[in-house]
């Protein structure tokens, strides 16, 4: 496997706000990982405090010319952290990390693109460069954001928990109820959303490929942090098991165990 080439930026926020109460949108000026960056990638982003040693990733959820725009939820210490950083701000930064998806997978095909949380984030990318058809959609737990987005690149179609928008319950619910259809599925989200969107896509025989959510370390490969059990045995370790930040976060949904 040939592993892309990266980079570590002293890079400057160029804009930011906030889309819900805990969720915020950040565009990151940088000098080579926009250039570099493919959708389903992810960045490692480093706090200022000295006593948070540890970089938090964060998938890419648009590439922009020099920019990169993150969209990332507080949820501890590190993400509050960037929630007050303002235009101008330093922001150290190092990627494009892991692999992104094979888009070419859905040339002369109708994707299914699935998102859903947090997993909607790296999706918006994804979407903005297929450039065949595709069906959108997009499961929240109940605030709904990003849909603007992307409506501007095919049909959309919501699944809410509480069933404020859309249909209610999950995106499965959502494809089965709309009767959506598709080819080759690409997916991010949370594991039970991912390891239903497997089993619908070995139930339909459809192609379909998963990025994997999971907490990180280091971020590039050497901290064994973020292995999940896979089906092919990994070099690196001799062992069944992939790393997620490196051999990942992009799999064939049959390669790995969910």
């Amino acid at each position: 496997m040939v592993y892309a080439m990266k980079y570590m930026e002293n890079a400057r926020v160029s804009a930011q706000e906030a889309l819900t109460v805990d969720i915020f949108s950040m565009y990151i000026e940088t000098e080579q990982i926009a250039r570099e960056a493919k959708p389903g990638q992810f960045i490692s982003v480093y706090c200022q405090d000295g006593a948070t040693l540890l970089p938090r990733p964060i998938s890419i959820c648009e590439i922009d010319g020099s920019r990169l725009r993150i969209v990332y939820r507080v949820v501890g210490k590190g993400t509050k952290e960037f929630s007050h950083y303002q235009p101008g701000d330093p922001i150290r930064i190092m990627g494009p990390l892991g692999n992104g998806f094979p888009l070419e997978a859905a040339a002369g095909k109708t994707a299914l693109v699935i998102g859903g949380g947090i997993g909607i984030f790296p999706m918006l990318e994804v979407s903005k460069q297929l450039t065949g058809q595709q069906n959108i959609v997009l499961g929240y737990r109940d605030q709904v954001f990003l849909k603007e987005a992307f409506e501007q690149q095919g049909p959309v179609y919501i699944a809410t928990e509480d069933g404020s928008q859309g249909v209610k319950g999950n995106v499965l619910d959502a494809i089965r109820e709309e009767t959506i259809s598709g080819d080759v599925i690409f997916a991010c989200g949370p594991a039970p959303m991912l390891r239903a969107v497997r089993d619908y896509a070995r139930e339909q025989g459809i192609e379909a490929w998963i990025s994997m959510e999971e907490k990180m370390a280091c971020g590039i490969g050497a901290c064994l942090a973020c292995v999940c059990q896979s089906k092919e045995t990994d070099p690196h370790t001799n062992v069944h098991n992939k790393r997620i930040c490196k051999d990942g976060p992009v799999f064939r949904a049959e390669e790995v165990e969910l």
